[in-house]
């Protein structure tokens, strides 16, 4: 990456780690051999995937045998929510990958409060004798909100009891899809109480387009794509060997690092955070400032035109979102800022800064004296 860049958009995107891009070299050239093949060149590379899955599923406290690999999140969320079926409840917040998923079934959209926390006793409330999946995110791609996972995880539960108690065998089951969480808090999966958790390579430093699913051992999976049965008859095609590898080294490289990389983020953040908001007082910082990502600032400017300063800034070598890529793509406003009440004037002047290895000291605070200008200059202009 160009260094005269300074890159703030690592909810969107991560690079690939130099030592993960290592790893996975020798599956695109000499293992190339097809892990279902008989031969042993192919069965040293079926080792290697099953290891690789392996050590995956340890970093979420889980088993090779409960994965099954996808390509990203997304996928990972349909095969979820096709496998359960029933009434689905979720939240207004939650990405465009569960809610648009979510319409395709009985479903309950519940609402988080200002600061983008979903309750569980929201949660409570919405679920249904027929509601067969809570699907809550672990912590908000915009905002970097955490979620209270746990205290949802006992709703669930106790509505599970209750049923096994009344005779009723209609399962329930809480998913999450921890990617944003993923190499910045726990996401043990019998710490969080989730049945499944969906994770994304590409938000860790790994291969875009892989990712997975894992699922308790009581949770049946449906098939989702038919074939030769690979991943266990449910995503039936060649395994990709090298992406899975990818993403096991990422996921470790993750977990070992995880302590020191948190503090430095949350540094980095509180330090960006500080400048901006003494530079601009009106300026309205959203989510739970307590219970949000280390390297996540969503910060809002009343008044301004948020596109035209994400533009300004790209011309001067700062990259910046308004809110998921996905929304800003379609030029539309953010959903989550219009769940959470935030007014159209404020919403429209959001900028989303996240930090992730790319960012310095250095770098943060030349982005910060940037943006500065280029908010005093769309202000002036605006006021002309």
């Amino acid at each position: 990456m160009d260094k005269s860049v300074i890159y703030l958009d690592h909810a969107a995107a991560t690079p690939l780690d130099s030592r993960v891009l290592e790893a996975m070299q020798p599956y695109f050239s000499d293992a190339f051999y097809n892990p279902s093949s008989p031969y042993a060149p192919a069965l040293n590379v079926r080792r290697a995937y099953d290891a690789a899955k392996q050590t995956l599923a340890q970093t979420i406290g889980g088993r090779g045998d409960e994965l099954v690999m996808t390509a990203g999140a997304t996928e990972s969320i349909n095969l979820a929510f096709t496998s359960i079926g029933g009434h689905v409840v979720t939240a207004n917040i939650e990405h465009h990958a569960v809610l648009q998923v979510a319409k395709h079934h009985e479903h309950t959209i519940v609402a988080a409060d200002e600061k983008g926390i979903v309750t569980a006793e929201v949660i409570k409330a919405a679920i249904t004798p027929a509601t067969r999946l809570v699907s809550i995110g672990l912590a908000n791609n915009e905002l970097g909100t955490i979620q209270p996972l746990r205290d949802i995880a006992t709703a669930v539960k106790t509505e599970r009891t209750k049923r096994l108690e009344r005779g009723d065998m209609t399962p329930i089951y809480l998913h999450t899809d921890a990617s944003q969480g993923a190499g910045l808090i726990d996401i043990h999966v019998s710490r969080l109480g989730v049945d499944l958790l969906t994770l994304n390579a590409g938000k860790v430093y790994g291969p875009k387009q892989v990712g997975l699913l894992w699922a308790a051992p009581h949770v049946r999976l449906a098939p989702q794509i038919m074939g030769g049965g690979q991943e266990r008859g449910l995503r039936s095609g060649t395994e990709n060997v090298a992406g899975t590898v990818g993403f096991s080294k990422a996921m470790e490289l993750a977990d070992k690092k995880r302590g020191n990389e948190v503090k430095r983020l949350q540094q980095l953040r509180d330090n960006l955070q500080k400048k901006l908001a003494d530079a601009f007082p009106d300026a309205v910082i959203s989510g739970h400032l307590k219970r949000r990502l280390p390297g996540h600032l969503h910060i809002s400017f009343p008044g301004i035109d948020a596109e035209r300063i994400v533009f300004a800034l790209e011309m001067r070598g700062v990259l910046v979102a308004t809110g998921s890529a996905c929304a800003a793509n379609k030029g539309t406003r953010s959903h989550v800022l219009t769940a959470i009440g935030l007014a159209p004037e404020v919403a429209d002047g959001s900028l989303r800064l996240t930090l992730g290895q790319l960012s310095t000291q250095e770098n943060t605070d030349q982005a910060a004296a940037i943006i500065i200008e280029e908010i005093i200059k769309e202000r002036q202009r605006a006021n002309a």
